[in-house]
């Protein structure tokens, strides 16, 4: 299977014949060793299940993206380096333990990525969050650096870099030299996603190799118009509009 392909297949873990699986789409196949697709249990695809479809009305989008979100939070924590940490019980015991190693932040790329926030927040008490707003330049059709806002100690945490669609990558790449420019180590920044594109996987995956991905969905691919097929539509949208 070439790097960047995503293949799917239909599985049902649990059930003790093939006639009686329910049959779901699920991403399979990791294209490189610096992406990491959540696992496919069935409570995931259940919750992806929700937002992706029409009929899902924005309370219920809110609530399950949220859902998803602290996963990925919750596994991007996973990837964070760590030392050894001894501490005493209440009864005098101890126990050989483990403490992050540094500081962390979040970036979220407006303005979608700040859905993305709050789940950080959840799990990280006072973590401090940046912000980079990256928009479509009309004439060129590329990508343009609006604004930014980033701690001033940036370059010596570890970044969990926030936005729930990742199409062409275009605006995750910019984002990414922008950290690098304020000097922020190239393997110090997580990248956290809900949807990807493998076209978007291998364009960042190959150009970043020291990063790491963490995406619970692979889709098919991007359609004529870059939108990711069969995606979800506008998450911002989704997420904001009443």
């Amino acid at each position: 299977m070439a790097p960047g392909n995503a293949p799917t297949q239909t599985v049902g873990p649990g059930f003790k014949s093939q006639a009686e699986k329910p049959q779901a789409t699920v991403s399979v196949q990791v294209p490189f060793d610096n992406v990491r697709i959540l696992p496919q249990s069935p409570q995931l695809i259940a919750l992806l299940s929700m937002i992706r479809s029409k009929d899902t009305e924005r309370a219920d989008f809110i609530f399950y993206s949220n859902r998803i979100i602290r996963l990925l939070v919750e596994e991007g924590l996973n990837h964070l380096p760590v030392m050894e940490h001894t501490v005493t019980t209440p009864i005098g015991s101890t126990y050989n333990g483990l403490m992050f190693q540094g500081k962390i932040c979040g970036v979220s790329i407006m303005r979608a990525g700040e859905a993305m926030e709050q789940g950080l927040r959840d799990c990280c008490r006072s973590v401090r969050i940046g912000k980079i707003l990256i928009q479509r330049d009309e004439e060129t059709a590329q990508p343009k650096l609006f604004y930014d806002k980033l701690p001033e100690d940036i370059a010596e945490r570890w970044v969990l870099l926030l936005d729930p669609m990742f199409a062409t990558g275009g605006s995750a790449i910019m984002a990414v030299e922008v950290l690098k420019s304020r000097g922020v180590p190239e393997d110090h920044i997580l990248f956290l996603n809900l949807i990807a594109s493998p076209e978007g996987v291998k364009n960042f995956a190959t150009k970043f190799p020291k990063l790491k991905v963490v995406t619970a969905f692979i889709d098919e691919g991007l359609d004529d118009k870059n939108y990711i097929v069969p995606g979800l539509g506008d998450f911002g949208d989704r997420f904001y509009t009443i």
